[in-house]
C-alpha cells in the first residue's frame, strides 16, 4: 500500500520537472472568467490561482462507511474535482469572485466554514465520505472511480438535500467536437466554476490564447487535516502554493464537465443567452437549451437520499451549523 501511494503522491513532482516558465509574451489568461495580462499581471495571475481551494488524495482520514478505505488514493480523483468545482461556487457565492487568498494570514469565518465542509469527515457535508457513499445510488461502489456526469450527479443530490436556491450549471459532455467550444466557454463565459476531465490532469482552470490550459492536479497524496483545537483548520495543504502546471487543450480528454455558478436569476439569463450567442450558433452543438422539460425524456423524480450508516446527516441538518454560512439557501445545481 505505501508503494502505491508513494507512486501517487510522486506523479505531480515528475510532471513538474518539464513545466516551463510562463513566457514573457502579452498573451490574454483567462482564470474562471476573469482576465490577466500575462507580461504585466503574472503576480497577479499565480496569486488568483493559488487562491482556489486543491483538494486532493488525502489518506489517514477515518474509514468510509465505517469499514471502507482510509485513502482515495488512486480513485478519488474526481470526487476532489467535484469538490474543487462546488468549492469555488461557495467562494463566489458568500466572498465573491475577487476574493484573494494570503499565507498565513487571517481568513473570514465564512472561508473557515466553506472549507470545513470538505474535510474528511463522515459529518462533513460535501466529505469524500458523502459523496462516495451518495454514488452508491449511480451504481458506483466505494472505491471505485467516478466518471465526469457521475459527480455532477452526486453533487446535485447533495444539493437537493440541502435546499439550495441559487444555480450551478455543470454541462456534461463526450465528445471529440468539444475542444473549440471549451476554448469558446473559457473565454466568454464570466460564470465559470471548474473543469474536470476524464483524464489526468483533471481540475482545470484556465485558458490563454496559446490553446494552452492551466490546471490544479488531484493526483497527489496529503495527510488527512481536520479541524485543530479553535475551530479553524490549517489550510496550507489546501492551496496550490507551487508553479500551476500547464497542458495543450488538445491533451484534453473531450470527456468533461464544465460548472458555471449563478448567483442570481439574471446571471442564468445572461449565461443563456452568451451561451446560444457564442456555443450554440454552430452546426455541431454539444448541448442544448430548451424552454421547457422535453416530453420524450422520463419524468423527473427527485432521488431518495441513500440509507448509509454513516451519512453526515447530523451536520447537514445542524441549524446552527448553516445558518451561519447559509448553506440552506445556497445553490439548485443542474446537470446538462
Amino acid at each position: 500500500m505505501e508503494s502505491v501511494l508513494s507512486k501517487y503522491e510522486n506523479q505531480i513532482t515528475i510532471f513538474t520537472e518539464y513545466l516551463e516558465e510562463y513566457p514573457n509574451t502579452d498573451e490574454l489568461v483567462w482564470i474562471l472568467g476573469k482576465q490577466h495580462l500575462l507580461k504585466t499581471e503574472k503576480s497577479k495571475l499565480l496569486s488568483d490561482i493559488s487562491a482556489r481551494l486543491w483538494f486532493t488524495y488525502r489518506r489517514k482520514f477515518s474509514p468510509i462507511g465505517g469499514t471502507g478505505p482510509s485513502s482515495d488514493a488512486g480513485w478519488g480523483c474526481m470526487l476532489r474535482c467535484g469538490q474543487m468545482m462546488l468549492a469555488q461556487a461557495l467562494i463566489c457565492r458568500h466572498l465573491g469572485r475577487d476574493w484573494s487568498w494570503e499565507k498565513q494570514k487571517e481568513q473570514p469565518k465564512e472561508y473557515q466554514r466553506i472549507l470545513q465542509c470538505f474535510l474528511d469527515r463522515k459529518d462533513c457535508c460535501y466529505s469524500i465520505h458523502q459523496m462516495a457513499q451518495m454514488g452508491v445510488g449511480e451504481g458506483k461502489s466505494i472505491g471505485e472511480w467516478f466518471g465526469p456526469n457521475t459527480v455532477a450527479q452526486v453533487l446535485k443530490k447533495l444539493a437537493l438535500f440541502d435546499e439550495w436556491n441559487s444555480l450551478a450549471v455543470y454541462v456534461s459532455m463526450d465528445n471529440t467536437v468539444v475542444i473549440e467550444d471549451i476554448k469558446k466557454m473559457c473565454r466568454v463565459l464570466p460564470l465559470s466554476a471548474d473543469t474536470p476531465g476524464d483524464r489526468p490532469p483533471d481540475s482545470l482552470t484556465a485558458s490563454n490564447e496559446s490553446d494552452e490550459l492551466i490546471f490544479l492536479d488531484p493526483h497527489t497524496t496529503q495527510t488527512f487535516v481536520d479541524t485543530e483545537e479553535n475551530g479553524t483548520v490549517n489550510d496550507q495543504t489546501f492551496h496550490c502554493l507551487q508553479s500551476p502546471q500547464r497542458m495543450n487543450i488538445l491533451n484534453l480528454d473531450p470527456s468533461v464537465a464544465l460548472g458555471f455558478f449563478c448567483k442570481e436569476e439574471k446571471d442564468f439569463d445572461n449565461w443563456c443567452s452568451l451561451v446560444q450567442k457564442e456555443i450554440l450558433k454552430e452546426n455541431l452543438r454539444m448541448f442544448e437549451l430548451v424552454q421547457k422539460h422535453p416530453s420524450h425524456w422520463p419524468p423527473f423524480i427527485p432521488p431518495a437520499k441513500p440509507e448509509v450508516t454513516t451519512t453526515g446527516a447530523e451536520f447537514i441538518d445542524s441549524n446552527e451549523q448553516l445558518e451561519e454560512l447559509d448553506l440552506e439557501e445556497d445553490f439548485e445545481i443542474l446537470s446538462v
